[in-house]
């Protein structure tokens, strides 16, 4: 499978320069999608950030560089990205729970980071019920945050950026300009012309075409064409785990790709905990050449 295909030869294009300079952009590339869509699918299908795996692929590799070579603990940290054999130290003793010295003696205990290959998992089957539409451009207004994927730390910022926009009444006020389609409130992570591999916009917003109030924002989703998919569910689980099932089960064989637009989606409920919420999730796509 092609798809399937790409993502290991961006995997592969990983393993070979662990020891280098990674270009997320070629990384991108080989998987046919962009940087933040990569991250994403990768994120999803192994269930770590790719940050987070990339260390432990590094520092896996240094301790057999420091079990199997003569090679200084300078060289090793500096071969592997480290700017400091202090900053490798901390690194290293907290994944293998022994500094890197140690390390070079025989018959201790150190931990193992095999590399990933994706393959095609057949589960249950589980109906996702989706449409595909064309739609022109969005207008939306809402609150931003910046955030990353670096260490995973949007999965921790996004919550609270929500709780805060919550207790603060400023949730509410976007909530009272929704007047266009989609008729919900807006969770939308955007990447358009940032050029730092992890970092990307997120806005809570709403589709309108009122005037930007005070600490809001205006933004233009492009025309695209949109694989939307139900979610019944509590929220956050339900939405994570239609995302995940969208990525490891729907996108591999769907004759679809990542299209150049942001992710969106869309709350209709405002109880977000109730066993029936209702929401969506959009996905930009395109035709696989």
């Amino acid at each position: 499978m092609d798809w399937l295909k790409r993502m290991n030869e961006a995997l592969c294009y990983i393993e070979s320069n662990l020891d280098g300079e990674i270009d997320y952009g070629v990384v991108a590339q080989k998987a046919c999608c962009s940087i933040y869509h990569f991250q994403r699918m990768f994120s999803y299908m192994a269930e770590v950030p790719l940050s987070e795996y990339i260390r432990c692929r590094r520092l896996a590799n240094a301790a057999f560089d420091l079990q199997n070579t003569d090679a200084k603990v300078i060289d090793i940290a500096l071969k592997y990205g480290y700017d400091s054999p202090t900053a490798f130290t901390r690194a290293f003793q907290n994944m293998h729970g022994i500094t890197p010295n140690a390390a070079k003696e025989k018959g201790v205990m150190l931990k193992a980071y095999p590399p990933i290959t994706f393959q095609i998992s057949i589960k249950g089957a589980a109906i996702m019920n989706y449409r595909i539409e064309e739609k022109g451009e969005i207008r939306v207004v809402g609150l931003k945050l910046s955030t990353t994927m670096e260490n995973g730390a949007c999965y921790t910022e996004i919550p609270e950026f929500w709780a805060e926009a919550a207790r603060s009444g400023k949730a509410a006020s976007i909530a009272s300009l929704i007047e266009n389609e989609p008729l919900g409130m807006l969770g939308i992570s955007s990447c358009d012309g940032i050029p730092l591999e992890s970092k990307f916009d997120y806005y809570i917003a709403a589709a309108t075409g009122k005037p930007v109030p005070e600490g809001a924002e205006e933004f233009i989703i492009p025309a695209a064409t949109w694989a939307i998919f139900e979610c019944i569910g509590p929220m956050p689980q339900a939405i994570q785990d239609l995302q995940r099932r969208i990525v490891t089960e729907w996108l591999p064989s769907s004759g679809y790709e990542y299209g150049k637009a942001p992710d969106i989606e869309v709350y209709y409920d405002e109880d977000s905990t109730k066993p029936d919420t209702r929401s969506e999730v959009w996905i930009p796509v395109i035709n696989k050449p």
